[in-house]
């Protein structure tokens, strides 16, 4: 594959991921031990992309000090931040206004966590002399998405949003978008300048019958990480190397990173993912499925499972972590649980005997006294 250019839209605040995005935009938000927009970086720089810009909607200060200029991942990495709120067709108007975008270039959504062949998309696209081609994913149940219908030559024929079940007659393979676009440079010039303008609601059904064409990833894997069920599904198939990412390389055949100062007294089963100066104390259990970010202590008789536990976390003697995300910083007193899809803020401190669960979200810096939830 030619070297190509990559549009990537990061501007969404991810308010569905929040608290963990209360202080961390979204695209630098650790998935398993990176930042999570790195994951699609990597990917793109496997099929040759080197050229990458960043289409942010507010001051993307902290994006930029994690990412760089992209030499660190051997890409290069340009940031445009958009005055106002333009919808995903404006942000890419305003890009190629601030940059100049190539005649044939990548539009890529940021939520997405993927191993999808884009060469392949790429060589459909040139084969049929589309304008647009739209790479889609098939899923199971179509009611939480928007249906992309295609005929026989891949030639987009419509699009169905949220279908109910009478409009699924003769459907026999529910294909949605998957956030990745192999785009002419012409397809700008149907977009107002300066105008708030959706790709996905005004220019592809313009473009219906004008060249816009559908690329299928059979047996791909992918996933939109905007909730916190997804993030920690996300971890999960990220650890048993459900999708192809640099971690695996990491994990090799025993599915377990372990840095070499962790002091670990007490179990680790893999597959897991252990950071830098982290404590395991005597009797405790930590995986399967579990990230422990750098400078985690884990106290004696604790057990950690199926969780993401971010830096600088302190889990107190016989506390219980299941299915939750901890954000950094966190102190979880002795014998406290956090379970079912818990998700807790920065910094916040856990008193002892409290029970969290039922997804329950707790915001950056608050204090829990003892026994005070219990679900």
């Amino acid at each position: 594959m030619s070297a190509m250019q990559a549009v990537i839209l990061v501007g969404g605040e991810g308010t569905r991921l929040r608290p963990l995005t209360s202080r961390q935009p979204k695209p630098v938000i650790t998935l398993v031990d990176r930042p999570f927009l790195v994951y699609m970086l990597e990917w793109l720089r496997g099929h040759g992309v080197t050229d990458v810009i960043l289409s942010c909607g507010f001051e993307p200060t902290k994006v930029r000090e994690a990412l760089g200029d992209g030499a660190a991942l051997g890409i290069s990495l340009r940031y445009v931040v958009e005055p106002e709120p333009r919808g995903t067709a404006g942000a890419l108007k305003f890009a190629d206004e601030q940059v100049g975008l190539a005649e044939r270039f990548l539009m890529l959504n940021g939520d997405v966590l993927t191993d999808v062949d884009i060469g392949a998309q790429l060589a459909q696209h040139e084969a049929t002399g589309a304008v647009g081609t739209l790479g889609l994913v098939p899923v199971d149940d179509p009611s939480a998405y928007g249906l992309v219908l295609c005929d026989e030559r891949h030639q987009v024929t419509g699009f169905l949003e949220k279908p109910a079940p009478s409009q699924l007659v003769g459907v026999d393979r529910y294909y949605i978008s998957a956030g990745i676009y192999v785009l002419e440079h012409r397809v700008l010039d149907m977009i107002e300048s300066g105008a708030n303008v959706s790709i996905e609601r005004t220019i592809w059904p313009a473009l219906v019958g004008q060249g816009l064409h559908g690329s299928r990833a059979e047996g791909a894997y992918w996933m939109d990480i905007g909730t916190p069920e997804r993030y920690l599904q996300g971890t999960f198939d990220i650890l048993e190397g459900n999708v192809r990412t640099g971690v695996a390389e990491r994990l090799g055949d025993g599915f377990l990173a372990v840095a070499d100062d962790v002091e670990a007294i007490g179990r680790i089963v893999p597959p897991a993912v252990v950071g830098s100066g982290v404590k395991i104390a005597a009797g405790a259990h930590v995986g399967s499925l579990v990230v422990l970010g750098p400078g985690v202590s884990i106290g004696e008789g604790a057990r950690v499972e199926r969780s993401v536990v971010l830096d600088d976390v302190t889990v107190g003697a016989g506390a219980v972590l299941t299915d939750c995300i901890v954000a950094p910083g966190v102190s979880i007193a002795e014998g406290a649980v956090v379970r079912g899809g818990a998700v807790i803020g920065e910094g916040v401190r856990i008193g002892a005997g409290n029970v969290l669960a039922a997804g329950i979200k707790v915001f950056p810096d608050t204090e829990l006294p003892p026994g005070a939830i219990k679900f």
